[in-house]
Order: structure tokens, then C-alpha cells, then sequence
């Protein structure tokens, strides 16, 4: 089985053989969990690192009436809060979106990686920094970007990131994803999200079959979105 952490990792570090066999260790023991279910509570202490081996997650704030705003997905590969000791209270929660395997790494695991693999370490922290990069650009994008265009980045973005872990072909890849989850993303009513969607379509730019989306022409869409790659920092 392709293990998307080594495949996250080996994009920015070229991995030694007991670096690998270091996080295939780590990788053991996955559970599997089901669609739309907490991980992480917001105000929890968490005591391990959740590694997501498959799947798609999210990290959310629950507004006042109930509302729900997405800050950011956690694909194939990513992890929770590396440094969660030092976080202490979690100011956010973790959900799944689509049924996941998830790896739950305690601290000493990670302390043990840092003994003895500190150059891995060092990678997962760069991970870490880039999901601020993202979150960044995602508030810019909502700031600064039409709805439509919001959209056509976003899913340029979860293309890239796909095609780093192994998870995407060159223009489709699966979106678990409904559309309440893209209006909680982007900060638009579900309607809204609904209407976007079908604006891309009826221009040829993509295609849901099912769960598979299919982005017929990858540059235009990339145009429309306005969507530079630079700060997913992938090599």
C-alpha cells in the first residue's frame, strides 16, 4: 500500500531507506473512521498527532447559530498539530469529511523521531508551515477574489496537493466534498456554492461524475482562479 506521508515527505526531501522504514513504523496501526466524524474537539488536550493515511478531513470553527467555517482540508499524508504539547487546547476541531484511515501518533513517538530521524522532523515542520501558507492564501482569496474564482483555486489547489501524495491523475481526481463543505470554505451560502459549481460546468471547465471531478482544461481553470502554486513551496 503507497503510503502518502513518504510520498508527502520525498517532495521536498530525498529520504534514506531507514527514513522510511522509520515512518512505515509510524504508519502501522491505522484505524479506519467514518465519514463526518469529530477527530479533535475544539477546547480538547489532545495526547497524539492524528496522521491521515486516507481520505479527507478538514479543520473547522463552529460559529455562533450553528454556522461552520472550513479553515483548511487535511489530505492524504497531512497531519494534526505536530507541536500539540506546546498548543496545549485545541482553538479549532478536526473532522472527517469522507471515511478516513487514521494513524494516532503519540508524543514519545514523535520525540523518538526527533532522537533519532531529525532531518524528518524537520520536513514535518516545513509541512506545518506551509498549511499557514495556505490559510493565508485562502483569506486573501476570500477577501480579494470573486466566488467564482474562490472555487476554481480551490480546486487547483486539492489538485496539486493530490498529485503530490499519488491521489490525483493529471486533471480528475475523487472530491468527497459537498457543496455545504464548499460554502463553509469559502465563506458563501450553499446556494451560492451550488451556483458556482454549475458556472464552471456550463463553461467546460469541469465535470462531476459522481465523486470523480474532471477539470477538462487544467491552465484555464489555473487562470480563472488566479492560482499560482508557489505557496504549496513543492519541489
Amino acid at each position: 500500500m503507497k503510503n502518502a506521508l513518504i510520498r508527502k515527505l520525498q517532495s521536498v526531501l530525498e529520504l534514506t531507506d531507514d527514513e522510511r522504514t522509520a515512518l512505515m513504523v509510524l504508519s502501522l496501526n491505522a484505524r479506519h473512521v467514518g465519514s463526518r466524524q469529530d477527530l479533535i474537539h475544539e477546547g480538547e488536550r489532545p495526547r497524539t498527532v492524528d496522521l491521515i493515511l486516507e481520505g479527507f478531513a478538514c479543520r473547522y470553527k463552529l460559529l455562533s447559530g450553528g454556522k461552520r467555517q472550513i479553515t483548511d482540508f487535511l489530505l492524504p499524508g497531512d497531519m494534526t498539530d505536530l507541536d500539540i504539547c506546546i498548543i496545549g487546547k485545541m482553538d479549532h476541531a478536526v473532522a472527517t469529511i469522507s471515511p478516513c484511515s487514521v494513524v494516532e501518533m503519540p508524543l514519545s513517538a514523535i520525540e523518538d523521531l526527533t532522537a533519532h530521524h531529525p532531518r524528518v522532523v524537520k520536513a514535518m515542520r516545513r509541512m506545518a508551515l506551509v498549511e499557514k501558507a495556505i490559510l493565508r492564501e485562502r483569506i486573501a482569496g476570500m477577501g480579494q477574489r470573486s466566488a467564482d474564482r474562490q472555487l476554481a483555486h480551490l480546486l487547483c489547489e486539492l489538485l496539486v496537493r493530490l498529485q503530490t501524495v499519488g491521489y490525483a491523475g493529471k486533471n480528475d481526481y475523487r472530491l468527497p466534498l459537498r457543496q455545504q463543505d464548499l460554502g463553509d470554505t469559502l465563506g458563501i451560502s450553499l446556494v451560492h456554492a451550488n451556483r458556482m459549481l454549475q458556472q464552471l460546468r456550463d463553461q467546460g471547465l469541469i465535470s462531476l461524475d459522481g465523486r470523480r471531478l474532471v477539470i477538462h482544461d487544467v491552465k484555464a481553470l489555473m487562470e480563472r482562479g488566479e492560482f499560482k502554486p508557489d505557496y504549496l513551496h513543492l519541489t
